[in-house]
């Protein structure tokens, strides 16, 4: 098939567009990156670096050395690990559940979870719920509250309702009762959705903010993005005293420390999703059309 010039003039725009777009995008990234490597007295001569000549650990090792920052970190992985694997089997058994006509009561259920994603009881209510429950000040506030949600339920419904009944009625003749069924045959089936849940639960637990703010007083229990916050609000680090071999030797600048505590805060999540990008693709459209 010959293509036209209109039709190269299109692509040739078309590419360049997206090309300065991909950039706009890229380029705070690439900043931040650059200042949190770059040495403290070069960016206290320039201010604005962009190619640093001088590069240099010392922002890495001042929030690294501090104890708090790295309580911080063991919190939110702890978090984005814990939780997501506890939301991973809520949500699916409970989402199987509703997808199975056989249960009874389904009808008056998914009425309910409907109701959830429609009507909020506000901050109020929840903040009295977890403080009746004993969980103030506890990690598990962070976790038990928001296990699952609505709307998560329902996607992953429309996922299972997908898997034919006939697989789980040949697993029952095989001896399968309803909870084998379900480990040997649906969740084998369900790894694309998993892996797409999974990252979308890893990401809300390892960017936990609000309900930390909300329910931990102890700032020994706050997780990496509260304390991230602070430094970016009180333009230093609030995270105590830094190791004493790098403050002895030199001053080093709250910027680059801020870009270093921001980096360390993002790269593990981008560093997870490529190794889930094939599960996540198919996951997202599996349930989505109907036949």
């Amino acid at each position: 098939m010959m293509t036209t010039w209109s039709d190269r003039m299109f692509s040739i725009v078309n590419v360049g567009v997206l090309t300065l777009v991909s950039l706009i995008t890229l380029f705070p990234l690439y900043y931040v990156f650059a200042v949190s490597f770059t040495h403290p007295d070069e960016y206290l001569s320039k201010g604005f670096v962009l190619f640093p000549e001088h590069w240099s650990l010392l922002s890495y090792k001042y929030i690294l050395a501090t104890d708090t920052f790295v309580k911080g970190i063991g919190i939110s992985g702890f978090l984005a690990t814990m939780g997501t694997f506890l939301s991973l089997i809520i949500t699916s058994s409970f989402s199987y559940t509703l997808s199975r006509r056989r249960f009874m009561g389904r009808k008056w259920l998914l009425l309910l979870v409907l109701l959830t994603t429609l009507f909020q009881p506000g901050i109020i209510p929840h903040y009295l719920l977890v403080r009746e429950l004993g969980m103030i000040n506890s990690v598990w506030s962070l976790i038990i509250p928001v296990l699952s949600s609505g709307w998560y339920v329902l996607l992953m419904k429309g996922f299972f309702d997908s898997i034919p009944s006939e697989l789980e009625e040949a697993a029952a003749i095989d001896g399968c009762n309803d909870m084998g069924v379900w480990l040997r045959v649906i969740i084998p089936l369900s790894l694309p959705a998993m892996a797409a849940f999974g990252l979308f639960f890893a990401v809300a637990y390892w960017n936990t903010f609000f309900h930390a703010i909300l329910y931990i007083n102890d700032h020994n229990k706050w997780p990496m993005q509260v304390i991230l916050q602070n430094m970016l609000i009180e333009s230093t680090t609030s995270t105590g005293a830094g190791p004493a071999e790098v403050s002895a030797e030199m001053h080093i600048p709250p910027e680059t420390i801020k870009m270093a505590a921001v980096v360390v805060a993002t790269v593990p999540i981008i560093l997870v999703y490529p190794f889930l990008q094939k599960h996540f693709a198919k996951g997202a459209m599996i349930g989505s059309v109907k036949e």
